[in-house]
């Protein structure tokens, strides 16, 4: 259920880019990621930091674009924000000397440090160099090449990535102890 929240207003402007243009398409997605928020915020009571900055992004960028009746506000929207959680990546690698990935999936991963910042590294390199190729594709090809790439290509791309990573993890995975006999917790001394 939450991918499909987080996939929502690019979905919705897919969608409302085939039907009735960019500028339509604009619209709908602000009005998605705003209603995104909301049901997120009503949901679950909070939000969390980086929809907040979509939020700001897509409100600033396609504002821009409905006001300007330009496009190119819009196209630059996703190259932006690879670039804001790149930056944030690195600003809490190298100045903070924090890693947000560890923080975010610490819990649930049990990795030694160096593969932390591998995996730190890893999503920083992946945000530039998606906000590069969006821009070389939507300079480049049509707009709706552009907006195909857009839903399709990134999704596919981010996928790719993630299963690459889990191959990556895996190789940072202990198994557990087989020769240990684990009892369940209401027989256990």
């Amino acid at each position: 259920m939450k991918l499909l929240i987080d996939f929502f207003p690019i979905i919705l402007f897919f969608a409302a880019f085939k039907l009735w243009g960019i500028y339509a398409a604009t619209g709908v997605a602000m009005a998605a990621t705003v209603a995104q928020i909301a049901w997120l915020r009503l949901r679950h009571g909070k939000v969390e930091p980086m929809q907040w900055l979509s939020l700001g992004v897509i409100v600033l960028f396609g504002g821009a674009t409905l006001l300007a009746h330009s496009e190119t506000f819009i196209k630059w929207k996703p190259t932006v924000l690879y670039w804001l959680m790149g930056s944030a990546l690195m600003f809490g690698q190298l100045v903070l000397r924090r890693n947000f990935i560890k923080s975010l999936m610490g819990a649930q991963l049990q990795l030694p440090d160096a593969a932390w910042r591998q995996l730190n590294w890893a999503w920083t390199g992946f945000f530039a160099a998606m906000g590069v190729l969006n821009l070389w594709v939507a300079y480049t090809f049509d707009t709706d090449t552009w907006v195909n790439f857009k839903l399709f290509g990134g999704i596919g791309l981010m996928l790719a990535f993630v299963v690459a990573q889990a191959l990556f993890l895996s190789r940072h995975m202990k198994d557990p102890d087989p020769a240990s006999p684990t009892l369940p917790k209401d027989a256990q001394p």
